[in-house]
């Protein structure tokens, strides 16, 4: 395990404590669970067949798509990598990998890991291929005729492009963009309880996270005591190289993301925004390290308001007059919707106001366990893409559903009643359909009377 979280630090900037949460617990849990419950899940999927179909037996089987492809982003090298691989292979596809460019290093070791295992226990290493490369690779492997569904995670503007290129041959695709998660914090929660979940909803992995905490809405009658408890949380995180000792902040994955992280702070200052601490490349080291950073007084008509910033950045919006209406109205003004939660003393009202919130995943009084879920799907709505992985609906989304439809009793087979069968006579056939919809549908006695009459007037 060592060398795993080793591999993921140095390839990608985050503590190993980071890759330890983010990396190896959540891919162990994805394995237990997909040993756990994965052939329960593909297993035949019986239904019920109406009064009209009584004698029929049906179910839907989940049957593998062939190659999945997969374009998987550079936050969690490890992770990302293993994920998609695990449930191509459970539901009994081959999958192919298009790896970030920003962290190929540590595939090629990651990959080895999933050859050896798949040798050990007799299976071809070919069954997974991991390729590297900038976006021309990964256009090839949308519009390669021999991938037959793509699972993308990135941003909303590179997964437009995706869909665009996997529709000219309705290619399906699964889309997970990102999100802007909100993190509510009502006026009627201990601070100290809720603190470390704000530090780490925000700082985790350099909130380089799709379902980081990227907008904290405190309620106004605790928000400055919040501000300042947190202030000093942040300014006491220790920043630096990663493998140095003991590090709470790792760095950015890219140089550009140091440039557009102060872009949008100096939007934000520049409209009225206060900054409190950080708000910079790190002075201390030398390298893609941004201080952590604290902002107020946000409003809609920054950039940073509705933008991902993907950063070590926390945003705190006051929620004027405690209102839990306003809070709604405030979150819901962004178009991502991935994540949500709410910290309150009573969770009827974390779940009254988490219910209004359009978002894909909810928690009351908790932060992130919805994938420490693994039978939870995972996705959003609107920018933060759809369709779903992890769960049930994640590992059947690898498969074609099939629609099957048998004899339940040997001999007993559908026949078509003489009065619908070709050639018609008008008459007789409507007669006798409007008895025989009568007779299964009609609720009163009276009407199924009148149906039984009627199929025989026009059998």
């Amino acid at each position: 395990m060592s060398s795993i979280l080793s591999l993921c630090s140095l390839d990608s900037g985050k503590t190993p404590l980071d890759a330890l949460l983010g990396e190896v617990l959540t891919t162990c849990e994805k394995i237990r669970t997909l040993n756990a419950n994965g052939e329960l899940w593909l297993s035949k999927s019986y239904r019920a067949t109406g009064p009209i179909m009584i004698h029929k037996t049906a179910y839907v089987e989940y049957v593998p798509l062939g190659v999945l492809g997969v374009i998987a982003p550079w936050n969690y090298p490890f992770h990302n990598m293993l994920n998609h691989i695990l449930s191509g292979l459970f539901s009994g596809n081959a999958v192919v990998t298009k790896v970030s460019e920003h962290t190929s290093w540590s595939a090629k070791h990651f990959s080895s890991l999933v050859r050896k295992a798949l040798l050990a226990h007799g299976h071809s290493p070919d069954l997974v291929q991991v390729v590297t490369g900038f976006g021309d690779v990964g256009a090839a492997l949308v519009e390669c005729p021999l991938i037959d569904k793509v699972i993308f995670t990135g941003s909303p503007k590179i997964g437009r492009l995706v869909m665009e290129k996997a529709a000219k041959s309705l290619k399906p695709v699964i889309l997970e963009l990102g999100g802007k998660d909100p993190m509510v914090i009502c006026d009627d929660v201990l601070l100290e309880d809720v603190l470390p979940w704000a530090m780490r909803g925000c700082f985790q992995n350099a909130g380089q996270n799709c379902c980081g905490v990227e907008r904290l809405f405190v309620y106004e009658s605790i928000h400055d005591k919040f501000v300042e408890a947190i202030k000093n949380k942040i300014i006491a995180l220790r920043q630096g190289p990663v493998l140095s000792g003991n590090v709470d902040c790792g760095a950015m994955v890219m140089q550009a993301q140091i440039t557009y992280l102060q872009e949008l702070v100096d939007d934000a200052v520049s409209k009225g925004a206060r900054l409190h601490c950080g708000g910079a490349p790190s002075k201390k080291h030398s390298g893609q390290f941004y201080e952590p950073t604290l902002l107020t007084n946000l409003s809609s008509n920054m950039r940073i308001w509705k933008e991902e910033v993907f950063g070590p950045i926390m945003c705190v919006i006051c929620v004027p007059k405690d209102s839990d209406a306003q809070c709604v109205q405030m979150i819901n003004d962004c178009s991502f919707g991935l994540g949500s939660s709410v910290y309150a003393k009573h969770q009827s009202r974390a779940l009254a106001i988490g219910e209004k919130i359009r978002s894909g995943m909810f928690t009351a009084n908790d932060f992130g366990v919805n994938y420490l879920i693994q039978s939870l799907p995972f996705g959003g709505v609107n920018e933060s893409g759809f369709d779903r992985f992890a769960g049930p609906e994640g590992l059947r989304a690898c498969c074609l559903e099939r629609s099957i439809v048998l004899d339940r009793i040997p001999g007993v087979r559908t026949t078509i009643p003489k009065p619908l069968g070709y050639p018609v006579d008008s008459k007789r056939s409507i007669g006798f359909g409007t008895s025989l919809i009568h007779l299964f549908y009609d609720n009163s006695i009276l009407g199924k009377i009148r149906a039984i009459w009627g199929l025989i007037k026009y059998g």
